[in-house]
């Protein structure tokens, strides 16, 4: 079993910047991968980004690319979202997720995560 726990949302203004944490516990394998997912009031959860536990690949929305930057800390099991330039868009609600995936493919799809924490707010105001 694994247990998430996100933090860090809040309220910021459009352009401004906010990181947001997501602490694991459990058994964390090598093979997992870290997602950041995010879900706005009437619409899908969606994919934001993802990071393999055992390196330092990363994979990233198209929406997000070059503003936000999901990295890990092995030594503290903390997943981070740095995200900058923040456009009202990204109001949503984020989840961390982990999957363990042997393949090669990182998932996208909320349906492939098996673990998932509480969730975080965040609203950017213009």
């Amino acid at each position: 079993q694994v247990q998430l726990v996100e933090s860090g949302g809040g309220l910021v203004q459009a352009g401004g910047s906010l990181r947001l944490s997501c602490a694991a516990s459990g058994r964390i394998f090598s093979n997992y991968v870290m997602g950041w997912f995010r879900q706005a009031p009437g619409k899908e959860r969606e994919f934001v980004a993802g990071i393999r536990w055992s390196g330092s690949n990363t994979y990233y929305a198209d929406s997000v690319k070059g503003r936000f930057t999901i990295s890990r800390d092995t030594s503290k099991n903390t997943v981070y979202l740095q995200m900058n330039s923040l456009k009202r868009e990204a109001t949503a609600a984020y989840y961390c997720a982990a999957d363990h995936n042997w393949g090669a493919v990182v998932n996208v799809s909320p349906g492939e995560y098996d673990y998932w924490g509480q969730g975080t707010q965040v609203t950017v105001s213009s």
